[in-house]
């Protein structure tokens, strides 16, 4: 079910505008990422540190500055949109939300961030069912009391507003916390037993909102473009000059990744190629390519990649 909130004093007494789209935006961890990739995508936003109401470069935008926690709720609710958030606060909430699009980017990896149940080193626990009895702090309540009638277990979860890693073993006899890499769990002397949830970041939208044409319509560019840029990401641009005769040994070593653009030069013996491939296979192809016949190479970044 989902609960009714007071307001930021930001969204208080805020009437909704014509043919503007309220959106959430995750303040904390995830906002430098999430700024990073609008401004890829082709938005500029801007915001002071004490504001919930950022400043964007789009007079169909309307956004604001929330906790990812709060996020599905204000959405379910309608007073935002839409909004970017993770799966685990969707999950955690139970809010009814419709469900855009995965955007696989976080604050310091690709990598999904996992929800993980962590003890001590020296600690007996093994598994869930070692869990019986015992006392269990974490930020995501909810989901840990579902992964403990899971396996048939009772143990007490109480809510951690911090810190969650220090709380062991004095405080409590395991934690549930997010991670991404495992390595500030490890620095605390912790292990990881399992994991309830694998989370990486949502466009979520209330149902009526996506119902409306107007707002669907800004709601599917966005998600279009945003996904551009994330691709983009993982890719460069590559050029170069080919002697027609080496033309074969060259796209030989192109094909495989992707098919290349060939024009024709002033110079009739000569081609102009173009594709996009992987950033990580370029400094493995460059010097084949150089070796095959390529001159004149030039590898450039890419801000969208639309498929």
């Amino acid at each position: 079910m989902v609960e009714t909130h007071v307001l930021p004093e930001d969204l208080q007494g805020k009437d909704t505008v014509t043919q503007k789209l309220r959106i959430g935006m995750p303040k904390g961890s995830l906002q430098d990422a999430t700024f990073a990739l609008f401004k890829k995508a082709g938005w500029d936003f801007r915001v002071s540190a004490r504001s919930y109401q950022p400043v964007v470069d789009d007079d169909e935008l309307d956004p604001v500055l929330l906790r990812a926690q709060e996020i599905p709720r204000y959405v379910a609710m309608g007073v935002l949109d839409c909004g970017l958030t993770g799966h685990d606060n969707v999950v955690e909430s139970e809010a009814d939300v419709y469900e855009v699009s995965e955007l696989i980017y976080s604050k310091a990896t690709s990598r999904p961030y996992r929800w993980v149940l962590a003890v001590p080193n020296n600690s007996p626990i093994a598994g869930p069912r070692d869990l019986q009895g015992k006392r269990i702090a974490t930020e995501l309540v909810n989901v840990t009391k579902r992964y403990l009638e899971k396996h048939g277990v009772s143990a007490h979860v109480e809510f951690s507003w911090g810190a969650t890693e220090v709380k062991v073993p004095d405080l409590v006899d395991a934690i549930v916390e997010g991670t991404e890499t495992g390595s500030t769990l490890a620095a605390h002397g912790l292990k990881i037993v399992d994991t309830l949830l694998e989370s990486t970041t949502r466009l979520i939208a209330n149902h009526h909102s996506w119902e409306d044409d107007w707002k669907r319509t800004k709601i599917e560019n966005l998600q279009l473009l945003l996904q551009g840029a994330l691709d983009a990401d993982s890719l460069v641009g590559l050029k170069m000059n080919v002697a027609k005769e080496n033309l074969d040994a060259v796209t030989r070593l192109l094909s495989a990744l992707r098919k290349p653009t060939v024009s024709p030069l002033d110079e009739e013996d000569w081609v102009a190629l173009e594709t996009i491939i992987p950033e990580k296979t370029v400094r493995h192809i460059l010097p084949e390519l150089r070796r095959a016949g390529a001159q004149g190479l030039v590898e450039y970044p890419l801000n969208k990649v639309i498929y």
